[in-house]
């Protein structure tokens, strides 16, 4: 792995969250890149092109769901690894995530964050 420190962008409305795991991912030397719903977080996608994304599906302006199709339709994004993390806890929510290229599903309620960084090391 070289220097330069991997980027990931969060896709949350819910501002403590978001600053939750700035905090927890910064500390784990990662650099923190943020969306405050679905248009800003597509937008930051193509032009930040990060490494990583965590992506909620219940967004303004444009849900998650939405995002993982429009990257799957974009060459230079579609390869970028998502982790949902999500209220949504429903099997067909869970299934339709991973049909459109989602790397983990994580239940925002029930999330370990140990759990949830060792699944980000693994996808980055």
């Amino acid at each position: 792995m070289n220097d330069k420190k991997k980027k990931i962008l969060m896709i949350e409305d819910d501002s403590f969250l978001r600053n939750l795991y700035r905090d927890k991912l910064e500390k784990e030397g990662f650099h923190f890149v943020e969306a405050i719903n679905g248009e800003e977080g597509m937008s930051k996608i193509i032009n930040e092109t990060p490494d990583l994304i965590i992506l909620d599906i219940l967004l303004p302006r444009k849900g998650g769901f939405d995002i993982l199709e429009e990257m799957n339709n974009n060459e230079m994004v579609m390869k970028i690894p998502v982790i949902i993390l999500s209220n949504l806890k429903q099997e067909m929510d869970i299934e339709e995530a991973r049909k459109l290229g989602a790397k983990d599903y994580f239940i925002k309620t029930e999330t370990d964050f140990a759990e949830f960084l060792e699944s980000v090391k693994a996808n980055i």
